[in-house]
């Protein structure tokens, strides 16, 4: 089972939950695992005791050209959708910032001078925490590439397990490459203007993959109803309401989970937890 934790906007909760459920399915007696997808800026394992236990680098094929076989005929800049190569009379060049590894210049190259060589952009880093294993990706300084990173990290989804994929904020192609082939999302959001207009955002970007969806309030009592309104327009169901706790907020600040605030949430999780499953299993019946 695949559940991706989603948030339209930063700071609406979404790692606070990823832990949270992954502790409650440990706590249920569920095998589950913690991959953080969050590429640029993982931060589950802040919240977790762990050890690391290897650490693992990410390449992507660059292409590099031969200039002794190259005629400049321009072929690969042409098809390149992302005008990543520079072609002219008497130079050529690749852009790393700009090339997405598609390999399209290797294969249509008519000189055959076009070959590639790999390039690290980034590592997975394997944790030990517990019962559940915590994975995550760390882009290295100055990449830009998540989306390779987080296409390895999602190689290690076990499907003898729960698997919990914390995603990047936002509505980028990184969010929706992290969230395909999930079984649940669960929409994280806050009761507040910015926090239904990143739920719009995320909910139109995500719509069109068909997958089942459900919404988690953070800080309820903090805003307005409006979420509410959204959700009942748009049929989709509030899975659970998480109050504007101060002691969540301390808990956080003391790189605490949301498990060890109270046993009222441990108890909100585990029945969260439990009521994802139902949907899972309701919807592959």
């Amino acid at each position: 089972m695949i559940i991706a934790v989603v948030s339209g906007k930063g700071g609406a909760g979404q790692t606070t939950l990823s832990v949270g459920l992954t502790q409650a399915w440990v706590n249920l007696g569920r095998p589950v695992q913690l991959l953080d997808c969050d590429v640029a800026e993982p931060n589950c394992h802040l919240f977790l005791p762990h050890q690391v236990s290897r650490t693992v680098p990410v390449p992507v094929p660059m292409p590099e050209i031969d200039t002794q076989l190259c005629n400049h005929c321009g072929m690969c800049a042409r098809i390149c959708e992302y005008n990543a190569i520079l072609c002219t009379k008497d130079r050529m060049e690749v852009s790393e910032d700009l090339c997405h590894a598609c390999g399209a210049c290797v294969e249509l190259c008519p000189q055959d001078a076009i070959s590639e060589t790999p390039l690290n952009i980034g590592q997975i880093i394997h944790a030990t925490s517990g019962p559940a294993p915590l994975t995550y990706g760390l882009l290295d300084v100055g990449q830009t590439r998540a989306q390779p990173l987080i296409f390895a990290l999602k190689h290690l989804i076990d499907p003898a397990r729960i698997n919990v994929l914390d995603a990047p904020p936002g509505t980028s192609c990184s969010v929706v490459e992290t969230v395909r082939g999930a079984d649940f999302i669960c929409l994280v959001a806050e009761p507040t203007p910015f926090g239904l207009y990143g739920l719009q955002l995320a909910h139109e970007a995500l719509t069109e993959l068909g997958l089942p969806t459900g919404i988690v309030l953070s800080r309820m009592g903090l805003g307005d109803r409006r979420i509410h309104e959204f959700a009942d327009q748009h049929g989709i169901e509030i899975y659970a309401e998480i109050p504007d706790d101060r002691r969540i907020a301390q808990s956080q600040d003391r790189g605490q989970p949301l498990w060890s605030v109270a046993a009222e949430y441990q108890d909100l999780l585990r029945s969260l937890a439990e009521r994802i499953e139902q949907r899972v299993t309701s919807c592959a019946s």
